[in-house]
């Protein structure tokens, strides 16, 4: 199993971009709160064009260069994001993740403390996108998808706690709705429930763990935040 903990710190455009895991046909870096995946108008740089630039100056690349966006984060999360260097492993990790063969775990903070010291939770989820909302209904509804999560309670304080989140569906807004579903609202997430935004607009979850069988060489990678000055604590 690959576990790579080497990662490196390089001074892009705007900001430091963190490179998380590297080879011939992945690449995956850290977004930052409040940063886009993908180009989007009126926004600042986004993750895509920093490690685009990225790969064309350490590989002293001329013309354009291919980076296919194989999944993303809400604009407020903060994480690790996976991309393709090529069309081959695009097509298999689509594959991958549309059968969800990938683990995705996530870190947040929420208000008060959940029910239960760990759980599965499901719901069916119905998307608003002219309101960018998703509403979570605990029993089936017309035109919504079925959400399933599971969380673990790693530490709690005063009025905060601290959950891993396994997520096994991947749905919009998914864990924001379903934990203010349960009264547990992300700290920051104003959209969902929470009493007040964090000072820098962001909101307290985080996509601190991705694993997968490699697409080309078929041997298991795991990526991770654990060792990272960026991983959520309480």
């Amino acid at each position: 199993m690959i576990s790579p903990t080497k990662r490196n710190n390089i001074k892009t455009r705007n900001s430091i971009l963190e490179i998380l895991f590297e080879d011939n046909h992945l690449i995956a870096a850290f977004k930052l709160s409040g940063q886009t995946v993908q180009p989007e108008p009126s926004k600042p740089i986004s993750l895509e064009d920093e490690v685009k630039e990225y790969i064309r100056v350490k590989y002293n690349k001329p013309g354009s260069v291919f980076l296919g966006v194989i999944h993303r984060l809400d604009m407020p999360v903060n994480g690790i994001v996976l991309f393709a260097r090529t069309s081959k492993a695009l097509v298999r990790m689509n594959e991958s993740f549309q059968k969800r063969e990938i683990t995705k775990k996530y870190l947040c903070l929420v208000e008060g403390r959940p029910p239960a010291s760990a759980a599965a939770l499901q719901h069916w989820l119905k998307s608003d996108d002219k309101k960018n909302f998703t509403k979570a209904f605990e029993n089936p509804v017309n035109n919504a998808l079925e959400a399933r999560l599971k969380y673990k309670v790693l530490k709690s304080g005063k009025n905060v706690s601290l959950l891993e989140i396994d997520l096994e569906t991947g749905r919009k807004h998914q864990i924001r709705a379903q934990l203010s579903a349960i009264g547990n609202p992300i700290l920051g997430d104003v959209k969902y429930g929470a009493s007040k935004p964090l000072n820098d607009q962001s909101i307290a979850l985080q996509a601190y763990f991705l694993s997968f069988n490699h697409p080309v060489q078929d041997i298991p990678i795991e990526i991770s935040l654990l060792n990272s000055k960026n991983l959520l604590k309480l």
